[in-house]
């Protein structure tokens, strides 16, 4: 009996050892491949700056509805902008077709680039905070944060795969419509968002109520 309870306690103190072993020196090798990939992933975000080479690279989307000729055009992404629209657009009422362009003097902010792009530098700030100076001291120290590291890549990817739901008076606030040239008719509202790869264009033809 004293052979076997002598064996458990040396076998408890490897693992322990091992243990002190992981939280002290594996966890910390994990944590910073987790952290440069995600320093890579960073760089899909960067904006052009003192410290980069040349201007953002600009990608191209093509419009189209499915099935209808309805909106047909291009529009460039640039960095976390919109850089340029063209866009030909058929008004649903009188098959009226509409050309528009942005002004050569604006650039639309797409609030989900940035808010990704916060997330994903908060992830990043989170692991350096834990760099190999800081000492785990419990396995559940180190679930806690990878916890608080993943809801901030679980925010980024919603942003960019659950566009916000935005109400007409919203759309209508937000200044996109006054972009174009030619000025938009009034009755016609737009909308640019990001879904998973795809960047999307909607319009809201406005009509009168009867009441």
């Amino acid at each position: 009996m004293a052979t076997a309870m002598a064996a458990s306690a040396a076998e408890r103190a490897v693992l322990e050892e091992e243990f002190r072993w992981l939280l002290h020196a594996e966890v910390h090798a994990v944590l910073r491949q987790l952290q440069d990939i995600l320093k890579e992933a960073s760089l899909r975000f960067t904006l052009p700056g003192p410290s980069t080479e040349g201007p953002a690279k600009q990608e191209n989307f093509i419009l189209g509805s499915c099935g209808t000729d309805q909106v047909k055009g291009v529009l460039t992404l640039q960095g976390d902008a919109l850089s340029q629209a063209d866009v030909n657009l058929k008004m649903p009422r009188n098959n009226q077709l509409l050309h528009f362009a942005f002004r050569e003097d604006k650039q639309w902010k797409l609030q989900q680039i940035q808010d990704a792009r916060n997330h994903v530098s908060q992830a990043i700030y989170l692991l350096a905070n834990r760099d190999e100076s800081y000492q785990f001291k419990t396995g559940a120290e180190v679930l806690k944060l990878m916890d608080a590291v993943m809801l901030q890549l679980t925010r980024a990817r919603n942003r960019l795969t659950t566009p916000a739901t935005l109400t007409l008076p919203e759309i209508a606030a937000s200044g996109l419509t006054r972009m174009f040239a030619p000025t938009l008719p009034s009755d016609l509202l737009v909308n640019v968002y990001i879904n998973l790869n795809k960047l999307c264009l909607t319009d809201a033809v406005l009509g009168p109520f009867v009441l």
